[in-house]
Formats: C-alpha cells, sequence, structure tokens
C-alpha cells in the first residue's frame, strides 16, 4: 500500500517527511510559517505517531497523520501576530496588545520605519547626535517638570531608578503597595534585582506618614510609593498622599519616586473618575521622579516613562544598564506624536482609547440596530452592558455600552471559540451563558466584518 494513502501497517508505510511536505493540505502554512519550520513539525509529529505505533500499537494512517500535522500548524500559525477584533469591552485590553495606535499616527511614523532617519545624527552641524532629545522635552514640558526620559517599558523604568539611585540603600514602601501585576511582576523581586534593600512599613490595609518617618535611618535613600493596579481596597483603609511624602523626604535628604503605572494625564470632560492619580498631581506633589506606561492611558506604544528632577534623570542616563533598556526609532516616533497631541489639546480625537471611552452610547446604539437589521437574527438583541477601561486602571469602575448577546443552540464557549477562529479573529465574552460582543471596543470600520461572520457563523 501507499505510504501517503489509507492506514498504515507498518513503520514502512509512513511517509518520508519530504513527501509528506509536499501535501496541498499543508500548502498555505508554508507561505505563512515557512517551509523549514513546516518540515521541522511534520518530523516532529511523524516521529511521535511512530512511537505511538511501535510501543502503543496506536492505529494510524494518512488521515490522523495530516490531522495531528494540521493541529500543530494551526497552534504555531496561531502565535503569530495578527490583528483581532476587540470585542470584550475592555479599552486597554493587555493580552490585546493594550492600546491600539491611530493609523494617522502609524502613517505619519512610516518614512522613519523604513528608511534612515536622524536617529543619532545632528543634520545641523553633521555631528552625531543623541536618540529621544525631542520627545524628553515635550514630556518633561507636557508634565510640568524638570526633566524626563524614556526606556522600553515601566517596569524598566522602576528598575533603572532603583539600580541607579538606591543599589544597596534601603527604600521604604508601604506593606499595602507591594503588588504583583499580570505576568509575575513583583515590586519586592524588581527591587531586589536592582540592589535596593526593601524596607517594608505600615499594613496592608492603612500606612500613616508617620510610619515613613519612624522607618528612616540613615541608610535610607528613597521613598517608593506605587499605585495599586488591577485591584481596589476599601474600607478601614489609609495611605499617605505623595505630597506628605515628598515634604518628608525633602526633610530627610532623601529621593521621593512615585511609580504610578496607568499614565493618566487627566480624564476628558464628562468621564467621572477621581480615583485614578495622574502624572501633573504626582509632579505638582513634590514627587522627584514619576514613572509610568506608555501604552495605557498615554495611548501611545510600549514605553515607561520618567519624569522629574534633571539631575536624578541625567544619572539615570548615565547608568551603563540605560543602553539594554533604551527605546528604538518605532518608540520614538509614535511617542513623539503622541505627547504633541496631548501639547497641542487634540488627544480626544487623536488617540484611539479616548474616542472608544467617550463614544456616547446612543451611537452605539445606532451601530448595534443597524447590526442587527443587517443579520435578521432572532436569537441576538442588543443588550446594556458595562465595559471598563482595563490596563490595571480603576478595576471598579465601569462605563455603559451595549454589546451584541448571542444566545444560539450551541455552548456559547463553543460559539466563541468560533469567533476566534474567524478571520479575523473576533474576540467577545461569555458571561450568563450568553457570548457578548459589546461594540465600544469595536471601531465602526469593522461593523460590516462583524455582520458577515454573524451570518457565517450563527445558523
Amino acid at each position: 500500500m501507499p505510504s501517503d494513502q489509507g492506514t498504515f501497517d507498518s513503520l514502512r508505510d509512513f511517509p518520508a517527511v519530504e513527501i509528506a511536505a509536499g501535501y496541498p493540505e499543508f500548502a498555505p502554512y508554508i507561505t505563512r510559517l515557512t517551509r523549514p519550520l513546516v518540515i521541522e513539525t511534520i518530523k516532529r509529529v511523524i516521529d511521535d505517531l511512530k512511537t505511538g505505533f511501535r510501543e502503543k500499537n496506536k492505529a494510524c494512517g494518512r488521515e490522523i497523520l495530516v490531522r495531528e500535522i494540521i493541529r500543530e500548524l494551526r497552534r504555531l500559525d496561531s502565535l503569530n501576530l495578527t490583528p483581532v477584533l476587540n470585542g470584550t469591552g475592555i479599552v486597554i485590553h493587555t493580552n490585546l496588545g493594550r492600546s491600539p495606535l491611530s493609523p494617522e499616527i502609524v502613517k505619519q511614523a512610516i518614512p522613519m520605519l523604513s528608511g534612515y532617519s536622524n536617529l543619532e545624527f545632528n543634520v545641523l552641524n553633521g555631528n552625531r547626535g543623541k536618540r529621544g532629545i525631542l520627545v524628553e522635552k515635550l514630556l518633561a514640558t507636557l508634565c510640568e517638570t524638570e526633566s524626563g526620559t524614556i526606556v522600553n517599558n515601566n517596569a524598566a523604568a522602576l528598575f533603572i531608578i532603583l539600580n541607579t539611585l538606591a543599589n544597596r540603600k534601603e527604600v521604604i514602601i508601604s506593606r499595602g503597595e507591594l503588588v504583583q501585576i499580570g505576568g509575575g511582576f513583583k515590586i519586592p523581586e524588581i527591587m531586589a534585582r536592582a540592589g535596593a534593600k526593601l524596607v517594608e512599613v505600615g499594613t496592608t490595609n492603612r500606612t500613616s506618614i508617620d510610619d515613613y518617618r519612624a522607618a528612616i535611618t540613615d541608610r535610607t535613600r528613597m521613598i517608593l510609593k506605587v499605585h495599586r493596579s488591577n485591584f481596589v481596597q476599601k474600607g478601614f483603609v489609609a495611605e499617605a498622599p505623595i505630597r506628605e511624602i515628598a515634604d518628608l523626604c525633602r526633610e530627610h535628604r532623601i529621593i521621593s519616586v512615585n511609580d504610578l503605572g496607568s499614565g493618566l494625564l487627566s480624564f476628558p470632560s464628562g468621564i467621572h473618575i477621581t480615583e485614578e492619580p495622574d502624572i501633573r498631581e504626582s509632579v505638582r506633589g513634590g514627587a522627584d521622579l514619576t514613572c509610568f506606561s506608555g501604552d495605557k492611558l498615554l495611548g501611545s506604544a510600549q514605553a515607561g516613562l520618567i519624569a522629574g528632577k534633571s539631575d536624578l534623570i541625567a544619572k539615570i542616563k548615565k547608568n551603563p544598564l540605560f543602553r539594554a533598556i533604551r527605546c528604538d526609532k518605532i518608540v520614538f516616533s509614535i511617542t513623539t506624536q503622541v505627547l504633541a497631541s496631548y501639547l497641542n489639546g487634540t488627544q480626544n480625537d487623536d488617540i484611539p482609547i479616548w474616542k472608544a471611552i467617550m463614544l456616547p452610547v446612543t451611537k452605539l446604539k445606532l451601530r448595534g440596530e443597524k447590526i442587527l437589521s443587517a443579520v435578521g437574527k432572532k436569537d441576538i438583541i442588543l443588550r446594556a452592558t458595562q465595559a471598563m477601561l482595563g490596563g490595571g486602571t480603576t478595576p471598579d469602575k465601569t462605563i455603559p455600552s451595549l454589546a451584541l448577546s448571542i444566545r444560539p443552540t450551541m455552548q456559547p464557549n463553543a460559539l466563541a471559540k468560533k469567533f476566534r477562529e474567524y478571520d479575523p479573529p473576533i474576540i467577545g465574552r461569555v458571561e450568563d451563558e450568553v457570548f457578548y460582543i459589546d461594540l465600544r471596543t469595536i471601531p465602526e470600520e469593522f461593523d460590516d466584518i462583524i455582520i458577515s461572520a454573524i451570518n457565517e457563523l450563527v445558523k
């Protein structure tokens, strides 16, 4: 029996790797994943099937072989970066790339990315220049502080601050702020890796300025305040404001650092959320350094931004590790435009997250009704929901939204899987045995794709 048909009766019936690579079923994956990776995958799967055939007497044939190889190739293909539609209702979705970028901002960055640029070249005098100078000036101006700089993410920003300014020194932090965020990022571990000696004060739920004061010794170099993200504390709780901490630090000639994480400058008019601290409040409160993310509420590329005293930032930039965590031309180009947008006061029109957050429910209702009219299915309705900012910010606050509520005959998780496997993938959420596609986080120009997906997948 030919080795590429029917059931394999012996090990000899298994096809050679090169023969299997010629099966037409694998052609699309060779295009997307490259021939070497597909061949490597085919070889691994054939070896595994041969082992099962030999040791466990598992039956095998061409159909099983192709199915198992396709399964593995699809898994690899799913790892490739691809656009998805975010129907979860979470505006800044960490797993879906955090803040989306404005197509116009990306378009303006293309000439700098596709060709040469003056990244480290002074076009006026023809000498070598320094990268990121304009970004730093824009950042300092926007944050109303002396200086600023930028690294590749906020974890790196906090690390370089601690390593530069508090290596082998004591850093005081409230027990209520020894947090862990996504991906296993733990504040105590970052402090230890940076060389700082952790000094905990207060309790999980209450820390006063006197707790900080009592912990200061001649070995203390810094007081670090960390904004709690992804969770809230309520009830019998208290914390010292950054203004009191900054005053205490000046009194004892030590450094005050405020890690805000989310990167909020201010909420637009009409968004009534007051608990999220903003960058300029930190600066005005007297923090020597304030660090935050670029790809959360700032709405920019992934970056860690540091704003504050010029002498401290100058020391940070001289740290040999600074080069290891510096940004590239892509981040500089995009961040320059985003900061300029805030300074020009056009961020609510330029930055996608703010457009999504400010979208009125009446507009969502009109879109939803058009979609329902186009699909005409009785098991799909518009339902009032609550969207979230995401990205660890204001975890207990929501924004009124509308979602397509789909309750077909199949299980909602199975339906969610079908939408995830659509091209492009549509990521919704399952709640109370219903599959939802929240319209707040899907730009209007993609409504036709939603209509096509529903017509194809919901029977």
